[in-house]
């Protein structure tokens, strides 16, 4: 008999999302008549920006003459965005990044599961908690997290790093060594930041364990304040214990074009072997590279124009940031994150559950959340809600909720 990951069948559940959507649909299904309002999945809203849409077009001319089309592409992204990359988010920032370590795919979702592949079965992880869910359940799947608990909602192999109010959304830095430790700044779920200080520190701590720094910059773009770290290259010494993420879902409205890249140092090396090679190696083997066209889109950011316009939607989504905060603050809940980043992350009234709150605000005003318990066992108590939604949308939620006298 053919053997299956037998790893799968330890996962709780569905994925989070999945299980909102399920919920969702049941009540619909139940209310039609209830307009719904979306501030869950930290989906984007606006269209894409005139200079994207138009490098996509001219991009598309291009594969309609044989001098310009464009077949398979290099599996590491091509030279025009990777360059641009280099200059404009690391150059422009002190943060020395050749275009060789740059690995454009096709999200940071997808990069953020499959970077597992280079890594060995035995490592010890470490996890914000509150956690974005595909760092644990992917090292899940690979057998890295142990077997799951069901009475502590969490995975025996991981080490869990509370990262809540009562220590600043700072995680501490483990007394024991961990082999691989997942960073995310601005943070999803909790909208909340790393300073330059505290990233040294974590830099600090994994060359001198010869760790490696998995850190997520998806949301790097929604940041206002002027010493917060757009990337962990901006601290010396990363370039030997860190791997970065990046993503143009969030920053520039792909989540449907679907483009990111990938950032492995040449200078990361781990039981003498290269893990830029590695990468190179693995995405040679498993991935043809992302689109011309989406390539060619993505480049359009860094023009003037496009990042003119970008900016402009970023506001946007800022504004409807600073609607969430200030509503809910002035019901009398506390509210953090949603300054740096387009997420708010609330705390419930009283000692309401997450799942609890997510069905008060679902069944009694329309307005669909995140529960943060499905973030892990710190976001029990709280809610995510997202700014990527429409305007007039987010401020009729806010109104809505107002209406419950929490």
């Amino acid at each position: 008999m053919a053997e299956v990951n037998a790893n799968y069948a330890k996962l709780p559940g569905s994925y989070l999302f999945s299980e909102i959507a399920r919920r969702t649909a049941a009540f619909s299904e139940a209310n039609p008549d209830v307009k719904l309002i979306k501030l869950g999945i930290g989906d984007v809203t606006r269209p894409l920006a005139p200079a994207v849409i138009q490098a996509m077009h001219d991009a598309v001319d291009d594969m309609s003459h044989i001098e310009t089309f464009a077949g398979y592409g290099p599996e590491q992204g091509y030279g025009f965005l990777r360059e641009a990359i280099a200059e404009h988010d690391f150059a422009a920032r002190g943060a020395n990044i050749d275009p060789s370590e740059i690995f454009v795919s096709d999200g940071a979702k997808s990069d953020c599961g499959n970077i597992g592949d280079i890594l060995g079965p035995y490592n010890k992880v470490a996890v914000c908690d509150p956690v974005y869910p595909v760092y644990v359940d992917t090292n899940a799947m690979a057998g890295r997290a142990g077997d799951w608990d069901e009475a502590t909602q969490s995975w025996t192999n991981i080490h869990y790093m509370p990262t809540t109010a009562e220590n600043g959304f700072s995680p501490a830095i483990p007394d024991e060594t961990v082999d691989v430790i997942y960073l995310c700044s601005p943070n999803n779920p909790t909208g909340t930041i790393l300073t330059a200080d505290q990233l040294a520190a974590w830099v600090d701590y994994a060359v001198e364990r010869k760790s490696i720094i998995m850190f997520d910059a998806a949301y790097e773009r929604f940041i206002v304040e002027d010493d917060v770290p757009h990337s962990i290259y901006e601290i010396p010494g990363a370039e030997l214990c860190a791997i970065e993420f990046r993503s143009f879902s969030k920053t520039a409205g792909f989540t449907g074009a679907r483009c990111g890249y990938t950032v492995v140092p040449h200078q990361l090396v781990r039981q003498g072997q290269s893990l830029n090679a590695m990468w190179n190696r693995r995405q040679t083997t498993k991935f043809n590279g992302a689109s011309y066209i989406i390539q060619k889109g993505a480049a359009a950011v860094y023009t003037p124009e496009g990042a003119r316009q970008i900016d402009e939607t970023i506001d946007y989504y800022r504004a409807n940031a600073r609607t969430i905060k200030q509503g809910l603050e002035s019901l009398g809940l506390s509210v953090y994150g949603a300054v740096n980043s387009p997420y708010a992350w609330c705390k419930t009234p009283g000692d309401m559950g997450s799942w609890d709150f997510f069905t008060l605000l679902l069944e009694e005003a329309g307005v669909i959340t995140t529960p943060g318990a499905g973030f892990g066992p710190a976001g029990e108590g709280y809610i995510r809600l997202t700014a990527f939604g429409d305007a007039d949308a987010t401020r009729e939620a806010i109104e809505r909720i107002a209406k419950l006298k929490l």
